[in-house]
Formats: structure tokens, C-alpha cells, sequence
């Protein structure tokens, strides 16, 4: 049986990276990070936030206590990341910001919270402080 991010993802794909239901209308994008031990590309699709010519994407993982993977996979990417937009598939530069080591988290995190409500519910989850990551196609 599929994984719940494995059905979203094939959604995406078999619509130009439009969804319906709880995503309608928000922009997604599907993260492509390969493996820090495995080399394994890992795909996760993530609501981004449009912002200033980039997307503002959240390591949440729904108001888990610890980061995502992907998000330690990402930091220890030298270069481009790979992601999926629609129906393209392009080369961004990212920037991950954390809560506490840069100024601009509060900004953009807000600006992320506010795109996507359900925010709120996962900061009820945990006392952890979600760090974002800016992603701008090359």
C-alpha cells in the first residue's frame, strides 16, 4: 500500500502539481534531497509559500519533536536542489533558516504560517520552533 506522501506525490505528478482537497489553491512542490549515508533521492512534497521571487518551505514534519530528514539531508547538500513546480522539474538554490541563529526566521516563518493555517495546529504538537528553508529556482 501506498504511503500517504506517495499518493500526494502522484497526484501532483498526474496534475501538473495542482491538488485538490486540504491543498487547493496552495502552491506545493515536490523536494527532491539525496540520502546524507545512502545517496538515495528522497522525495517529499511540501506546501511553499510564494515569497519575493522564492518559495518559504517549513521543516514541521506536521509538529513532530525532531526535524524532518529532509531538512539534515538539505544542509548537507552542497549545491542545487533539485525540485518539482507543475509540471517542471528545476535546478533552486536554498538557504535553510533557523530559529534563533537568523534574523530573518521570525519573518518568514510568519510569512509561511500565514499561507498555510494548519500551522497552528502543529505548533500545538511541540515546543520545538520549525526552522524554514528559501527555495529560489535558478
Amino acid at each position: 500500500m501506498a504511503s500517504f506522501n506517495d499518493t500526494v506525490i502522484e497526484d501532483f505528478r498526474a496534475n501538473d502539481g495542482v491538488l485538490g482537497g486540504h491543498w487547493e489553491g496552495k502552491t506545493t512542490l515536490l523536494l527532491h534531497t539525496p540520502g546524507r549515508k545512502s545517496g538515495k533521492d528522497f522525495v517529499n512534497p511540501l506546501v511553499a509559500a510564494p515569497h519575493q521571487g522564492s518559495y518559504i518551505v517549513c521543516a514541521s514534519a506536521g509538529g513532530a519533536p525532531q526535524d524532518p530528514q529532509w531538512l539534515a539531508n538539505l544542509e548537507a547538500l552542497d549545491g542545487p536542489v533539485t525540485v518539482e513546480l507543475g509540471a517542471d522539474t528545476v535546478q533552486a538554490d536554498h538557504r535553510v533558516v533557523r530559529p534563533g541563529r537568523d534574523d530573518d526566521w521570525d519573518e518568514l516563518y510568519g510569512v509561511w504560517r500565514q499561507y498555510w493555517p494548519d500551522a497552528a495546529d502543529y505548533e500545538k504538537n511541540t515546543d520545538r520552533r520549525f526552522p524554514v528553508v528559501v527555495i529560489t529556482v535558478r
